[in-house]
């Protein structure tokens, strides 16, 4: 189940069933978890741990050098975690020693060719990158984020669960829960509803998360007023509440 021009060190650390295509390579210090299927001209770097059924497609590298010039060799990682594709062409690069010296990503995300995932970003579940989408440094996505083809995150920023971008979409502030932004740079246009009734949401929560949007987004209220209204309200329930709390923990801003 490996090709016989795979180039693998010594001290990789491979699984009986994993499949390795034709010039593959498969650097030092490399963990490959039982049922993951990597093509032919992939390459794996140093330091890197792939967990269980994930697919890898040919020219994808994985736990590549960090594109840093701060960077200077230090031992640092990548982590990928199960059930994820990666098309044609993704490139992860690993952590950085002034980041969290990991480069980590769950389970159950899509991939798509040309994606690109800097140096200490964490990808959590169940996220698609479109075709040519690419994270900066020290970029946060939550759950259920799918983001657009040619979407660009900047740096630093965090982007909450079920967050939908555009096509072409450019996001330098930090993109609420369950929203819908687009355009360059990024608005905030919407609660993503349509995306959510595809995931079981039920009509009042998204109702409720609509409202709150509109109050602690496009409200020209003061802070104190916009939250003592929310307080006042019957709105509150684990989505809008875990919505009002990543706007007041937001470091960088919100996307508006």
């Amino acid at each position: 189940m490996i090709h016989e021009s795979a180039i693998i060190d010594p001290s990789a650390k491979i699984a009986d069933n994993v499949e390795i295509g034709s010039n593959s390579i498969i650097d030092k210090n490399v963990c490959i978890s039982e049922g993951t299927i990597i093509k032919e001209n992939a390459v794996i770097r140093e330091n890197t741990t792939i967990g269980k059924n994930n697919l890898i497609y040919q020219f994808t590298t994985i736990g590549e050098t960090p594109q840093d010039l701060k960077f200077q060799n230090e031992k640092t990682t990548c982590t990928i975690g199960d059930g994820n594709t990666f098309r044609e062409y993704c490139s992860i690069h690993r952590g950085t020693s002034d980041g969290i010296s990991d480069t980590n990503i769950g389970n159950d995300n899509l991939f798509m060719a040309y994606t690109h995932v800097a140096h200490d970003c964490v990808i959590k579940n169940n996220c698609i990158l479109s075709n040519g989408a690419s994270l900066a440094g020290h970029v946060n996505l939550e759950s259920f984020v799918s983001l657009g083809g040619f979407t660009l995150v900047h740096q630093f920023c965090h982007i909450g669960e079920y967050a939908f971008s555009g096509l072409g979409t450019v996001i330098s502030q930090d993109v609420t829960p369950y929203t819908l932004v687009a355009g360059n740079h990024a608005k905030a246009y919407k609660i993503n509803s349509i995306g959510l009734k595809r995931k079981g949401f039920d009509s009042e929560s998204i109702l409720n998360l609509e409202k709150t949007f509109k109050l602690f987004v496009k409200s020209k209220k003061t802070k104190e007023n916009r939250e003592q209204v929310y307080k006042d309200s019957n709105l509150s329930n684990p989505y809008t509440d875990k919505f009002v709390k990543f706007i007041l923990e937001s470091e960088r801003g919100i996307t508006r």
